[in-house]
This record gives structure tokens, sequence and C-alpha cells, in this order.
């Protein structure tokens, strides 16, 4: 390209880019597609030869030091159906000019690096890569429909409103990273519906102030641990990793802008694409306004991955997609204020840890019995662990279920005896068949009246002679029973008495079992009143 002074056009452009540059003083559509839908595909195989071509050096100089606008108009660069050849390189440059690319392709990577942007609608175009860190722009970055076979780079990338890039399919780069994001802000919404990834997705330190949206997005990273790397993530509304309802409209193709938000999360029985994460998914130290939303989602891990929440904190978790059949789920050291989640959602044994989780509210969704819920709380404990039985059952007393949460623990007193030493452990069993660790004390009382009845039966059919002959209380076998079952209150039976032989034996009994008895309830009340 021959050089030209800031405005003023070059001499050897071809007849596709004197179009385009008329097309740009308008603020019109500089259109080179011959609407053959096979032909006019930017991703088929059909070659674009020079009548569809421009010089990426001319669109640099369009954007960068264009010609004025004609009188009336408004100058931008919008192009449909268009091939740009060579590198385009904006690195470090101002473009105040709207730009909008439809269905184009670019035959090397695009550089944007430091640029600054109003706003920039790149719409189901072929780029090889997009290099864009500490892009600014003030308005919207729109990528929705590309295809980017070797990463796309926005590394603190600025955009002034929202990021959308629903359904666009981004293949790795040299680092296996298909979208490296990394400190990167975006003002208002993320919308990446029905998005593909093949490498990781990273966004760490990422911050969104709205809300993001992956909804029925496919991540994919067979090259590495996570396919979502996202720590220290800030979403200021809610995090979308959900199912999404099909029977939407692809929408038109008059400015080619879709719709915010393609469809919604599904209702039952509608059609829809789930949320898939092939490797690891990592939200540590995440803050979430509203919600983290898993609906429906479907995750396919190794042994060694991980669903990993630690320390997030967010009002409402929504776990409520596939079970994963391998790898673990860490909500260590999570804070939220309800936990909605089905039985079916979390993995067995081994594959949850909840250590530190802390959660208020529990709102299941569909049948979740007690056993499962403990059951859960099992799983997540390989060795024993006080702390999540006591935040399950002292959530189940703030909902008013007293009796749940007698159960919760019951259950810890049992799963710690089995954790003792034989002697406390005997002493765990016997807690257990008597008081039932003094959370059932209707127990206590039903063993005292099978003793009082069984010593009443037992010492009616003797009446053993008086210590004293001339002092002593009337015989009554059910009273001296019950006085010597009770170990510290005196009836005036005990002691008043000669018992010998095989009654002796019988009396020291009912005083051994009196005084078990008495000690195992002590042992449950206290332990009651601590709880209290």
């Amino acid at each position: 390209m021959t050089e030209a002074r800031a405005g003023e056009e070059p001499a050897d452009l071809t007849a596709a880019e004197h179009r385009m540059w008329e097309a740009y003083r308008t603020g019109s559509i500089c259109d080179l597609s011959v609407r053959a839908a096979d032909r006019d595909d930017p991703h088929g195989d059909h070659v674009w030869g020079p009548e569809r071509s421009v010089r990426a050096g001319v669109v640099a100089l369009l954007l960068l030091h264009g010609p004025p606008p004609v009188p009336g108009r408004v100058a931008s660069l919008k192009l449909r159906g268009v091939r740009i050849t060579g590198r385009l390189d904006l690195s470090g440059g101002s473009v105040s000019p709207y730009v909008e690319l439809q269905s184009c392709r670019f035959d090397t990577e695009v550089q944007l690096s430091e640029t600054r942007f109003g706003t920039l609608r790149l719409i189901n175009c072929v780029i090889p890569r997009l290099e864009a860190a500490r892009l600014h722009t003030e308005g919207d970055l729109h990528m929705p429909r590309c295809r980017v076979a070797r990463g796309i780079r926005l590394t603190d990338a600025q955009i002034g409103t929202d990021l959308l890039i629903s359904q666009a399919v981004v293949q790795k780069d040299a680092k296996g990273r298909a979208i490296a994001a990394d400190g990167m802000s975006v003002a208002q919404d993320f919308q990446g519906e029905l998005l593909e990834t093949y490498g990781e997705v990273s966004l760490r330190g990422a911050k969104v102030g709205v809300s993001m949206n992956l909804r029925g997005a496919r991540l994919r990273n067979p090259y590495g641990r996570h396919a979502l790397n996202a720590p220290q993530l800030t979403v200021e509304r809610t995090l979308y990793l959900t199912s999404i309802a099909m029977d939407y409209g692809p929408g038109g193709s008059g400015s080619s802008t879709p719709p915010y938000g393609l469809g919604q999360t599904p209702t039952r029985g509608q059609r829809a694409q789930r949320f898939e994460c092939r490797g690891g998914l990592r939200l540590d130290d995440g803050r979430f306004g509203d919600a983290i939303d898993f609906y429906g989602a479907r995750f396919v891990l190794t042994d060694e991955q991980e669903i990993s929440l630690r320390r997030i904190q967010t009002p409402e978790f929504r776990f409520v997609g596939e079970r994963p059949e391998r790898g673990r789920v860490v909500v260590s050291g999570a804070k939220v204020v309800k936990l909605v989640d089905t039985s079916t959602s979390w993995p067995g044994p081994g594959g949850v840890s909840i250590e530190g989780f802390v959660y208020e509210n529990l709102a299941p969704r569909g049948h979740f019995p007690l056993e499962r819920r403990l059951a859960w709380v099992e799983a997540a404990t390989v060795e024993y662990s006080p702390e999540p039985y006591e935040r399950l059952a002292a959530v189940l007393r703030a909902s008013g279920e007293d009796a749940d949460a007698r159960e919760v623990l019951l259950a810890k007193q049992r799963r710690r005896r089995a954790t003792l030493p034989l002697a406390a452990k005997a002493w765990g069993h016997l807690q257990d068949w008597t008081v039932v660790y003094g959370y059932r004390p209707g127990r206590a009382a039903l063993w005292m009246v099978v003793l009082w009845a069984a010593g009443a039966l037992l010492f009616s059919q003797h009446e053993p002679p008086a210590i004293k002959e001339d002092e002593h209380p009337h015989w009554n076998a059910a009273l001296y029973a019950l006085d010597l079952l009770l170990p510290v209150i005196d009836l005036g039976q005990e002691g008043q008495w000669k018992v010998a032989g095989g009654w002796q034996w019988g009396a020291a009994t009912l005083v051994i079992l009196g005084w078990i008895l008495a000690t195992t309830v002590a042992a449950g009340a206290s332990r009651v009143l601590r709880r209290g």
C-alpha cells in the first residue's frame, strides 16, 4: 500500500477497498457477500478471492486515521462477507469509529494489545488468534459465533459495558489456554451461552459488574488440569453454569447484534443443552453477589480433578447438577446463606469435602430425607469430624426441626464412638442402649420402670427380717426396689432389712444398675445442656 496522509485515500486501493472506504465515510455496510449460503459461510471451505479481499493495512488506516464522514453522516467501519489479508495490528492505538464485522475472515492473528475502542463487534468471524491484552473499550466487545483457532487473550482488559462470546468456538493457544483473561474487568454482563472451548479458560481475579452467564457452554480441556480456572472471580450478581432452554429464536441478521440471553434456564420437560465441564473447575475465594447456579450442569473429571469452591462467598449456592462420577467436590471454608441441592447431585464417600463449610438455610429440591443428608455428611468426612454434624444440627434447629437436629447429633456421637478406645467405646454403647446419649430422655424413664417392676416382682417373693426388731418401717417390696434404684434419694427402706444370700446379690444388682442409669442420664443431660 502506498503511503497516504491521514484521511487521504491511497492511490492503489482495489475495487473492494474503495467500496469499503466509501462505505466508511457514510457509516453504511460494505457487503461483499455473494448471497449464496455455501459460498458466504466464513467457516466453510470455499475460497474467497481478491474480489472479496481487503488488506489489513487499509483497515488500520481507516480505523486510526480515516477520512472525515460525509456531511450529516457518522463514520463507522461495517463489513460483511469480507476477507482481511495480512496482519491487523492496532496495538496501542485509539479507535474512535464504531466497528462491526459480520461473517468475515482474517488470514492471520488480530493484534489489539492496549488498544482503545468505543465498541467492537466481531460477529460470526474466523480469527486465527485474538491478542488483546489490556484492551480498553468504552462500550461492548462482542464476538458471538466466532471461531478462533489459537486462543483469545484478554489479560487485564477493561470492557466498558458487555462482553458477549455466545456460541463462539475457541481452540487452545501454545500454552494450552483457550481464553486467557486474568484480571479482566467487565462493567456489566459477561454472556457466554453455548460457548465451546478446547483448552483452559483462565479468569483469575476477573471482575464482572452484573451477571456472568455460561448457560449451555461446553468447556473442555484434555490438555491440562482445569477447564475453568477462575480463583478470586468476582461477580456482582449471579454466575450461571446451567443448562439452557433451546427453544429460542436465533435472531435476525439486520445489525447481527445478537440479543442478550439467547435462552433461559429450562423448566422440566423443556428441550435443553447442559452446561458441560470436561476438566477441573476452580472458583476458590470467589465472591458472588446473588448466587452460583449449577442447575443441570454436568462435570466429567478424572480422579485427580476437582470442582473446587474453597472459601467462596455467596447468598445462594444452587448445586443441582449431575453427580460427578469421578473427582471431588470441595466446598471447604465456603460461606453461603442458602444451600439449594438435591440428594443425587453430590458424589459418594471420598468425593466430597465440606470441612468448615458454613450454610444457614437448607432448601433441597425434590426428596432429600434426613438419612440421605446424614449420608452426605458421612461421605464428606472420611475421618470423623464433629463440625459438619454440628453445623447441620444448628441449621435444622434454626428452622424448627428439633427432632431432626437431635438425630444428627446422635449420629455424631455414634460416629465418634467408632474412633474411641475399647473401654470408652463400651461406655458409649451403654449410653446408647440406655438413654440414647441423652437425646431420647423417654428411654431413661422406660428403663427405670422396667427395672423397678423387675425389682418389685423379685422382692415381692421374700420379706427379709428387720435389722432392728422394734424400729423399722412396714415392708414394701415396690418401695424397697425403688429405694435401691435411686442412688441419691432415701425412701427409708434401704438399710432397714437383713438381705442375705441370693437376695443380697439381687439388691446389689439393682443398686449397680441404678447408678449406671443415673450416670448415663447425667452424662446425657450435661450434653443436652452444653448443646443448649
